[in-house]
C-alpha cells in the first residue's frame, strides 16, 4: 500500500486527495485547432495558393476518345462467333498492337516525343467485347483529336497490313502447288500419249487424281483471295465537342484547400504538443493543483476589465453592443473578489503573480470590487504603473451599481438660485471648512496657552510608510477607497494588493507572497503550461501556500 503524497496542495478539486479523472470530449480536442486558427488558415492558404499555381502555370490537358469495333478475319464474316465473343479475336493481342512500337512512331513522326507520346496514349478493352476504346491526352484539343483519330486509323493500316501480308503468303503458297501439280499433269498427258495398253489405265487413273488435286488447290487459293482482310472499323471518331478536360479546376482548388486544412490541423496539434497553453479551468486545476478561486471573461488588458479602458469599455462597443457582457464580466470579478475575501483576514496582503502577462487589469478591477462593500484597499506596484492602476480604478468604479457608487449619487444634486440673477444654476452649494477650534473658543495671545491642533485621519499621521497614499491621492470607491502607491510604502491596514511583475522576468512577487497570501491569475489561451508549473514549484519552494488561482479571458494564443 502506497503512502499519501505529501505536500500542501492536493491534486483533487476539492482538496481530498487523489487524481481526478475527467473525460476528453470532442470539445477538447476542438479546442486546439480553433485556438491555433490562424497557423490553420495560414497552412490552408498555402495549399489553396499552391493548387492555384499549378493550374495557372501548368499547361492544362484535354483528353479525346475514339472505338474502334474489331473484327475476326474469316472467310463468312456474318459468321456467328458464338458467345464469348472475345474468344473470336485474341483482345490482349490486339491491345498490344494498338500500343505497339509501329503506332507510337507513326505518331511520333507528326511532331512529338515518343516517351510523350506513350504515356498520353491508352487504350482500354471492356471486358466481353470485340471493342478498343483509344485515349489520347494532349495539351489543346485540336492535338488531341488529331492523335487519337492518326492511333485509331494506324492500328487499323497496320493490322490490314499484317492480314494482307498473311494473305499474300498463302497466296503464294497455294500458287507454288498449283504450278507444281499443273507440272505433273503435264508429265502424266504425255506418258499417256506414249503408253502402251498396260500402262494406259494407270497413266490415266493418276491424271484423274492430279485433275482434282488441281481443282480443290485452286478452289482453296479463291477462298484464300476472297477473304476480307479488313480488321475492323472507327465507330466513333473524337470531335472537338466530344473532348473532356483532363484538368478539373475546381476538384483542385477543393482538394488543395481540404489538404492545406489537414496539414495546418496537424501541424497545430504537434505546435501545442511543444507549446501547450491552458485552454481550460481542468487545465489549470490540473497544472497547479490549486482550488479555482473564479473565471473572469475578458483578457489582462490595461485600462481594467471594468472600465472604458479596458476590453469593453463604457463607449462604444461596451456600452451597446456588449452591455449584457459587460455585466457578466462585472460579477465574475465580485465573484472572485468575494472568494479572496474569504480567505484572507485584514490586514492582509495579497501578491497578484502572473508568468508572463501583465496583471494590472485584474488587479485594479479586484481593488475596486474589494473597496465597493467599505474596506480599504492598498494598490502596491514597483514596475511604473500606479497611473495605468489608477485610471483603470477610475473607469472600473464608473460601472459599479448606483447602490454602492459613491462617485454616482442616487439622488439628483438640487437646483439652487442665484440670488443676484435669479438663474437656477445646479451644482452642490458650497459648505464653510470646519474650525479646527472648538465651539466657543477664541485663540488665546498667551504665548505659554495650550495650542489645540486639528484632528487628522490614520492616514496623514503615518509615518514615511503611510504617506504614500496620502501623495498619490486616495479614490473613493463605494463605501470605501482605494490607495496607490509602492510595497515599501505599504500601509499596515487594509487590504494590499500587490501588481507583481512577470515571474519569469522578475523575482519580486514571489518575494512578496512570502510576506502575505498569493493569487495565480492565469490567462485563457496565452499562459503556458511549463511557465505555470514552474511559478507553482517556486512558490512551493519559497514556502508559500496560494488561495487559488484566477482563470480569466481569452487570449488567443
Amino acid at each position: 500500500m502506497a503512502d499519501a503524497p505529501s505536500g500542501t496542495w492536493s491534486a483533487d478539486a476539492l482538496g481530498g486527495g487523489g487524481t481526478s479523472v475527467r473525460t476528453v470530449t470532442l470539445t477538447d480536442l476542438l479546442r486546439v485547432p480553433l485556438h491555433r486558427i490562424r497557423l490553420v488558415g495560414a497552412v490552408a492558404a498555402v495549399g489553396l495558393l499552391a493548387v492555384l499555381g499549378y493550374v495557372v502555370l501548368m499547361p492544362s490537358a484535354v483528353t479525346a476518345s475514339a472505338v474502334v469495333a474489331v473484327r475476326p478475319v474469316v472467310t463468312d464474316a456474318f459468321t456467328p462467333s458464338g458467345a464469348a465473343a472475345d474468344r473470336a479475336v485474341n483482345m490482349n493481342v490486339e491491345s498490344g498492337i494498338a500500343t505497339g512500337t509501329e503506332v507510337v512512331q507513326r505518331l511520333a513522326a507528326e511532331g512529338g516525343d515518343p516517351r510523350e507520346v506513350r504515356d498520353a496514349l491508352e487504350v482500354e478493352v471492356p471486358t466481353g467485347g470485340q471493342i478498343l476504346r483509344f485515349s489520347y491526352t494532349g495539351r489543346s484539343a485540336d492535338e488531341a483529336v488529331r492523335n487519337v483519330n492518326l492511333a485509331a486509323q494506324t492500328y487499323l493500316d497496320v493490322r490490314r497490313t499484317m492480314y494482307e501480308k498473311q494473305r499474300a503468303e498463302m497466296l503464294k503458297r497455294y500458287d507454288e502447288s498449283i504450278v507444281e501439280v499443273d507440272k505433273q499433269r503435264e508429265i502424266l498427258q504425255r506418258r499417256i500419249v506414249s503408253a502402251r495398253d498396260g500402262s494406259l489405265d494407270a497413266a490415266i487413273a493418276e491424271l484423274g487424281g492430279t485433275n482434282s488435286q488441281l481443282t480443290q488447290l485452286r478452289s482453296a487459293r479463291t477462298e484464300i483471295a476472297a477473304v476480307d482482310v479488313n480488321p475492323g472499323w472507327i465507330t466513333q471518331s473524337a470531335e472537338n465537342v466530344l473532348v473532356s478536360s483532363g484538368r478539373h479546376i475546381l476538384l483542385y482548388v477543393l482538394a488543395g484547400l481540404l489538404g492545406g486544412t489537414l496539414l495546418g490541423v496537424v501541424l497545430a496539434f504537434a505546435w501545442e504538443s511543444a507549446d501547450r497553453r491552458v485552454r481550460s479551468v481542468h487545465d489549470g486545476r490540473d497544472v497547479t493543483g490549486l482550488p479555482l478561486l473564479g473565471t473572469v471573461r475578458g483578457g489582462l488588458t490595461a485600462g481594467g476589465l471594468f472600465g472604458g479602458g479596458g476590453l469593453f469599455g463604457g463607449r462604444g462597443l461596451g456600452g451597446g453592443l456588449f452591455g449584457g457582457r459587460r455585466k457578466v464580466m462585472d460579477a465574475d470579478i465580485r465573484y472572485v473578489a468575494m472568494a479572496i475575501a474569504e480567505r484572507v483576514r485584514e490586514p492582509a496582503r495579497v501578491a497578484l503573480l502572473t508568468t508572463r502577462e501583465d496583471p494590472t487589469a485584474i488587479t485594479a478591477s479586484l481593488a475596486v470590487a474589494l473597496a465597493a462593500p467599505g474596506r480599504d484597499v492598498y494598490v502596491a506596484d514597483d514596475s511604473g504603473r500606479l497611473e495605468r492602476l489608477r485610471t483603470a480604478v477610475l473607469a472600473d468604479r464608473e460601472h459599479l451599481p448606483a447602490a454602492v457608487n459613491s462617485a454616482r449619487p442616487l439622488v439628483p444634486k438640487p437646483r439652487g438660485t442665484d440670488a443676484v440673477s435669479g438663474n437656477g444654476v445646479t451644482g452642490q452649494v458650497p459648505t464653510r471648512r470646519p474650525s479646527p477650534y472648538p465651539v466657543g473658543s477664541r485663540p488665546s495671545r498667551d504665548p505659554d496657552a495650550t495650542l489645540t491642533l486639528p484632528r487628522t485621519s490614520p492616514d496623514a499621521t503615518a509615518s514615511g510608510l503611510g504617506t504614500a497614499g496620502t501623495n498619490a491621492g486616495e479614490v473613493p470607491v463605494g463605501a470605501g477607497g482605494v490607495r496607490f502607491g509602492t510595497w515599501r510604502q505599504r500601509v499596515t491596514t487594509g487590504v494590499v494588493l500587490f501588481n507583481a511583475p512577470p515571474s519569469e522576468a522578475d523575482e519580486r512577487g514571489v518575494a512578496v507572497a512570502r510576506q502575505g497570501a498569493a493569487v495565480v491569475v492565469v490567462e485563457q489561451d496565452r499562459t503556458r503550461h511549463s511557465d505555470l508549473r514552474r511559478l507553482v514549484e517556486r512558490l512551493r519552494a519559497a514556502g508559500v501556500t496560494p488561495l487559488g488561482f484566477v482563470l480569466t479571458g481569452s487570449g488567443r494564443g
